[in-house]
C-alpha cells in the first residue's frame, strides 16, 4: 500500500498567530503518525509561482491521510490558521512501484 502526503504551499501573512496553529497541528500530527519530510526552509522557484513556505508531511497510506484532515484535532488546529496564512494543500497517494 503507498504512502500518502500533504503537500502545501503556504503563505503566512501573522507570524505570531500561526504559531497557535503549529502547537495545536501537534495533537492530530501525532495521533495520526505524521512524518514531516518539508517544514519551511530554503527554496528556489525555477518555474512558474510558488507561495514563500512549503510542506510535504507523510502519512502511512492515503486513508490515514484524509482521517488526520477530517480529525477534530486538526480541524481545531486548522481554526488558527485560517486567519494567519493564506495557502494551497493536497492529500496525494505516493507512487508504489
Amino acid at each position: 500500500m503507498p504512502k500518502a502526503y500533504w503537500i502545501a504551499h503556504v503563505d503566512v501573512t501573522d507570524p505570531a498567530a500561526y504559531e497557535d496553529y503549529r502547537a495545536a497541528n501537534a495533537e492530530a500530527f501525532a495521533k495520526y503518525g505524521a512524518t514531516f519530510l518539508v517544514r519551511g526552509g530554503q527554496q528556489t522557484v525555477r518555474e512558474g509561482q510558488q507561495r514563500s513556505r512549503s510542506v510535504v508531511i507523510e502519512f502511512k497510506d492515503l486513508a490515514t491521510a484524509t482521517a488526520c484532515y477530517d480529525s477534530p484535532e486538526y480541524q481545531r488546529a486548522k481554526s488558527f490558521r485560517d486567519p494567519a496564512s493564506t495557502g494551497d494543500l493536497v492529500i496525494i497517494e505516493g507512487y508504489d512501484a
